[in-house]
């Protein structure tokens, strides 16, 4: 049963770079998208930009819950089931992720875009920005059907182990996205300049396009995990999803909730301060996707090894993946802490500006290696579904901000202070992710004569 899938005999390290390096294009190209409506949105005015900045969090949450979080409990039960030999259980699971696609995206829908001034207003939004803000989540909101589909069928397909489709199709999704949001945004050639909804319009055709054929891509003998309408609907197949899907979640809501907590706290620094962090985590933006398409390789492949039994090279996956995203995203971050100024001065002329970015680099930059290495092995744990250590990292680092932030801000410490809080709040994230997969028990091998525990990195 072990020589049914190719991803139980491949070399890791190899296999890793190969599945990963699509993702990473994909994931690349995603955050240039951010950057591309960011530009587009500024055309139109400060007013807009700021509109754009309330509602960010939101569509960033969408994103990371639907792709991340829940994309990674689909992923995790496909490649087990097929692990273990089950094509028909990862069919009936393609099925049932459809159907919690299809819930959550509703969900967001009425939440996000139906009670989208409420909620727009709780955190903060007032006036003209307020306004703004609301006319792209209207538009944004009203297709999370389709964010939450793509993501879904994109993650079925990676828990098959196949990654150059999902990433191809991303890919397209966010060129077009970037040329549609353009055209109807800015008003391109002869079409109507129509503003924070023409831009959101762009998102809303591209995904609406990627969810199209991913899924008839999955009803095509192309896939080796079919979509089929049809079978009985089970809680279990929902449990096995959910089970990581959702535990998940919280990971994603911390993050986004630690990000507005630092938001806050540099704040009072003032508008210096605010940008030069504003340029260090922008960078962070592109730099987590490496991570995030090395972590996402290694899913398929630890739960293949975990269906199949193999529990000890289920881990060297893990710990190989996460060592590589730590060499890479490490890497970076020595170069920023040492020349800061080469990425500043690509957003600004200001030397005050530049200044704040210079600290944040000097005191974040290090700590890189570690965040990358902790939020890879998140990942690599989807496919064992065992995630709830790296989930409490996550919290620890949310508590350590926002406590270590609300004791600097009571005993007036500088913004030096602060950014030195967020590059120890980041290592402090990877050790103890890395201690969690450490002590935490992924089962009893079974691939060999003698069964034994794979408690400890090989």
């Amino acid at each position: 049963m072990q020589a049914t899938h190719p991803l139980l005999k491949a070399p890791i390290l190899p296999t890793i770079w190969r599945l990963g390096f699509p993702n990473m294009l994909a994931m690349i190209a995603s955050a240039l998208v951010t950057i591309a409506e960011t530009s587009y949105v500024g055309q139109l005015g400060t007013t807009p930009l700021a509109g754009m900045a309330l509602v960010f969090p939101l569509i960033m949450l969408q994103q990371m819950l639907s792709s991340g979080s829940m994309g990674g409990g689909i992923s995790s039960a496909v490649s087990r089931a097929l692990g273990a030999g089950r094509e028909d259980r990862a069919q009936s699971l393609a099925l049932h992720a459809t159907l919690i696609a299809l819930a959550l995206g509703l969900l967001f829908t009425v939440l996000f875009g139906v009670f989208r001034m409420e909620l727009l207003e709780t955190i903060g939004g007032s006036g003209e920005a307020l306004h703004q803000a609301s006319l792209y989540a209207a538009v944004a909101f009203l297709g999370s059907v389709s964010i939450w589909l793509t993501n879904a069928f994109a993650s079925v397909i990676r828990g098959s182990g196949n990654m150059k489709i999902p990433s191809s199709v991303l890919l397209i999704v966010s060129l077009f996205q970037v040329v549609l949001a353009g055209i109807l945004g800015l008003g391109w050639g002869p079409v109507p300049r129509l503003g924070m909804a023409g831009v959101a319009m762009g998102q809303l055709i591209a995904f609406t396009g990627g969810a199209l054929y991913l899924g008839l891509y999955l009803q095509s003998p192309a896939s080796r995990v079919r979509l089929v309408f049809k079978g009985a609907v089970r809680w279990a197949d929902f449990h096995d999803i959910l089970k990581v899907g959702a535990l998940s979640s919280l990971s994603s809501i911390q993050t986004v909730v630690t990000i507005l907590i630092l938001t806050r706290l540099v704040a009072q620094f003032g508008t210096e301060a605010l940008a030069g962090y504003g340029i260090g985590t922008r960078l962070e933006f592109l730099l987590i996707p490496i991570t995030f398409a090395i972590g996402v390789a290694c899913v398929p492949m630890v739960g293949v090894a975990m269906g199949a039994g193999m529990v000890q090279r289920a881990r060297r996956v893990a710990w190989t993946g996460s060592c590589m995203a730590a060499l890479m995203i490490g890497m970076v971050g020595a170069l920023v802490s040492l020349y800061p100024n080469a990425w500043s001065l690509m957003f600004t002329d200001s030397l005050a500006v530049q200044s704040y970015a210079q600290s944040y680099f000097e005191w974040v930059g290090p700590w890189y290696a570690l965040f990358g290495f902790g939020l890879c092995l998140y990942f690599a744990s989807q496919g064992s579904g065992k995630v709830l250590g790296p989930v409490l990292a996550g919290t620890v680092r949310l508590v350590m901000v926002a406590a270590g932030g609300l004791y600097m801000v009571r005993t007036g410490a500088s913004a030096a202070d602060m950014f030195a809080l967020v590059g120890a709040a980041m290592g402090v994230y990877g050790v103890a992710t890395g201690l969690a997969m450490y002590w935490t028990s992924w089962g009893v091998d079974q691939s060999g004569p003698k069964a034994q525990p794979a408690q400890t990195p090989a």
